[in-house]
């Protein structure tokens, strides 16, 4: 029984390094251009519909912690429909090492929409800048398994939330394009970068 235990483990261990040193293909371009085109619809319409987002800080914020949880969700049940299409039996390494390099970001970005509004309100106009580094730091994490060009939507993911907070430096509440354009720009060229490392626009 030890042994068999014992092989298993062994199993399992070489498909979690097979899995780390493959490149990740379970994600299609419509799905990432699909949230691109979502980020900046909901920037144009808190633009038009709320002109005074300083009076309603928590709505801004709200609205796009909303719209993250809807991505994650789109983008998730993607992964695990194409995983298992194009990775078969190494789909669940597969997805688990991709979730694994991108939680600690997620995790993060929470706990700080939780601090700031908690505790340090005033300083809440940080939060973009600050989840489009997270979002680049989780894809640097990554890129082992992900297609090569991801470097580059990486380095602007970093570069953009460096910009944000600059530009936006003591606001209330950031330009609702100050998460628009980063992430609409962000999720087109992820969208490339799969399209042309899978084919095709479904990949």
């Amino acid at each position: 029984m030890q042994e068999y235990e014992k092989a298993l483990a062994e199993i399992s261990e070489i498909r979690e390094r097979i899995a780390e040193s493959t490149t990740f293909r379970g994600l299609g371009a419509a799905a990432l251009a699909g949230t691109g085109l979502l980020a900046i619809l909901t920037a144009a319409l808190q633009a038009w519909l709320v002109p005074d987002l300083a009076a309603t800080p928590l709505a801004y914020f709200g609205c796009w912690i909303v719209l993250a949880c809807l991505c994650v969700a789109i983008l998730g049940a993607e992964m695990v429909g194409r995983s298992r299409r194009r990775h078969g039996g190494l789909a669940d390494a597969m997805i688990a090492n991709a979730v694994l390099h991108f939680l600690p970001a997620g995790v993060a970005g929470a706990g700080l929409a939780a601090l700031f509004y908690g505790f340090a309100p005033d300083s809440a106009w940080m939060l973009p800048g600050l989840w489009q580094i997270l979002v680049a730091l989780g894809i640097f994490a990554g890129l082992r398994s992900l297609p090569t060009g991801m470097a580059i939507v990486g380095a602007w993911y970093f570069l953009t939330g460096f910009t944000v907070l600059l530009v936006e430096v003591g606001t209330l509440v950031p330009s609702p394009f100050a998460m628009g354009i980063p992430f609409c720009v962000g999720q087109f060229l992820s969208a490339a970068v799969f399209r042309s490392s899978v084919g095709g626009i479904d990949g």
